[in-house]
């Protein structure tokens, strides 16, 4: 069941017993969250329930059968952290794929597995046209997953399973949770975790209980909280958020989205009181800094349209409202895209490229690399007038050594490598130039505006099966950052 590779007189085997084993255990508590929908199908007597209740003990039966895989070792290294965590997120949409198909909607393979992707990415992409023929525990379960996906699989079961503390657990943490250096809160892992989903939990009690204070009902508040503190944008129907007509509504989600694109740990440490920590963290402020300039310039091309007849809210609670949805890729949006000029969609896309804080559940390829860039930019201009001096990249008062620098460079280069490769692959099965890269780009980043955004388009409905395999591979890419998925294929990964 093992895999053993001879280099020279070692022999080094991939522990895949241990991997399966895990897997299962994850596979279990995948089941236990299908029993919400459940619970909700069957609280609004929906045809769904049983197919729900039927796929629950269906992936608890598998995953219970992959536990009792005896391992003839519990020890896993860092390749086994990257291949469990990247084959780990597979699995999970394989079985949430499930409900899906077997849904009264009737969703094809390819469909189910691409809305079921884009639910644990938090990409919140969709090939919905018609919310109207989901049930109230699927549209429930579409909600859950982005809900599970957004503080991340693995660093779930670190929480719930102590023994892989000392079992590969960093590994699996540095390969999962988004970020270029990962601090943990606490000596063991496991508590690391604990603290970081315990600090998730209470954020979204928070966020439902004011939904629900407001205009929305018990579902639509459950659906929305769902998917906005994961930063994932799955909307109960096709409808937008105007329908609601409330601007209670638009500022809590604002604020709640505002702080899942924030690094959790900052978040934790304002719970006890350190904030002067969080306003010294320079990406924190840069974050800030850049929320407040794109709102101005929302702001501004408000102006250039409308001239100043606009009531109040256009020029402050919706631009804010679309900058942060946008910069922490949630992807909700106040249907307005046909008011604003083509300047707003450019500046849209800046923010989908650059994403919010690393340690947040945003996407994109995160202010905290282009902090870094920016700076090693300035210390490389600089050197060009004197050679001889030392420059050293600094953030947060730490001097960051040049191989983190070369790794963030590599980052960027391949980030904008797959976009293009991905466009590329798109036009060849006959999708528009336009649609072609902005899926790519926004699957990439999780962020999953389609491109009627554009106004060249409509939802990913348009995308052949072919091309929404590859979209979700795209988003598997992109939520895991890239290496913890590309490095399964290269040569090296499979040799000692």
């Amino acid at each position: 069941m093992s895999l053993v590779f001879a280099h020279k007189d070692s022999r080094r085997t991939i522990n895949l017993r241990m991997l399966l084993k895990v897997s299962g255990w994850l596979l279990v508590i995948e089941a236990l969250f299908m029993c919400v929908p459940a619970a909700v199908s069957f609280g609004y007597g929906e045809s769904d329930a049983y197919p729900l209740i039927i796929i629950a003990g269906i992936t608890a039966f598998v995953g219970w059968l992959m536990q009792t895989i005896r391992a003839h070792s519990s020890y896993m290294g860092r390749r086994e952290g990257f291949l469990l965590t990247a084959s780990v997120w597979v699995w999970f949409s394989l079985f949430g794929m499930l409900p899906f198909i077997f849904s009264s909607a009737g969703f094809s393979v390819s469909d189910a597995f691409f809305e079921s992707m884009s639910g644990f990415t938090t990409t919140g992409a969709s090939v919905l046209d018609d919310h109207s023929k989901l049930s109230h525990g699927i549209n429930v379960w579409r909600a859950l997953t982005q809900w599970i996906g957004g503080m991340g699989i693995i660093l779930f079961t670190l929480a719930v399973l102590p023994m892989l503390n000392s079992s590969g657990g960093m590994q699996m943490f540095n390969a999962e949770v988004t970020g270029i250096t990962h601090d943990k809160l606490r000596p063991r892992i496991s508590s690391t975790a604990k603290m970081l989903w315990g600090t998730y939990f209470v954020l979204t009690v928070a966020l439902f209980l004011l939904l629900w204070a407001g205009p929305m009902d018990l579902y639509e508040s459950i659906c929305y909280t769902f998917s906005s503190i994961s930063t994932g944008g799955f909307s109960p129907t096709a409808e937008p958020l105007s329908r609601f007509d409330s601007d209670y509504v638009y500022i809590v989600l604002t604020i709640f989205m505002f702080l899942g694109g924030v690094n959790f740990s900052l978040i934790f440490q304002s719970f006890y009181g350190r904030i002067h920590e969080v306003w010294r963290n320079d990406v924190f402020r840069m974050y800030v800094i850049v929320v407040g300039l794109f709102t101005m310039g929302f702001i501004g091309a408000v102006i250039y349209k409308h001239g100043f007849d606009a009531g109040w809210q256009d020029y402050f609670i919706y631009p804010l409202f679309q900058v942060v949805s946008t910069i922490t890729s949630t992807g909700h949006d106040t249907g307005r895209f046909d008011s604003w000029i083509p300047f707003v969609v450019a500046m849209m896309m800046i923010l989908m490229f650059t994403g919010a804080c690393a340690g947040s559940t945003s996407g994109g390829s995160k202010l905290d690399r282009t902090l870094f860039l920016v700076k090693n930019l300035r210390n490389e201009l600089a050197r060009c007038v004197r050679p001889n001096a030392i420059y050293s990249v600094r953030v947060n008062g730490k001097i960051i050594s040049s191989s983190i620098v070369d790794k963030v460079t590599a980052f960027m280069c391949i980030y904008v490598i797959l976009i293009c490769v991905g466009g590329l692959l798109l036009t060849l099965m006959g999708i528009p130039l336009v649609d072609s890269y902005f899926s790519s780009f926004s699957c990439v980043s999780n962020t999953g505006f389609s491109a009627s955004l554009t106004g060249y388009g409509t939802s990913y409905a348009i995308i052949p099966d072919a091309g929404k395999w590859l979209l979700s591979f795209l988003m598997l890419v992109g939520r895991l950052e890239l290496f913890t998925v590309l490095i399964i294929f290269t040569r090296p990964f499979w040799r000692k």
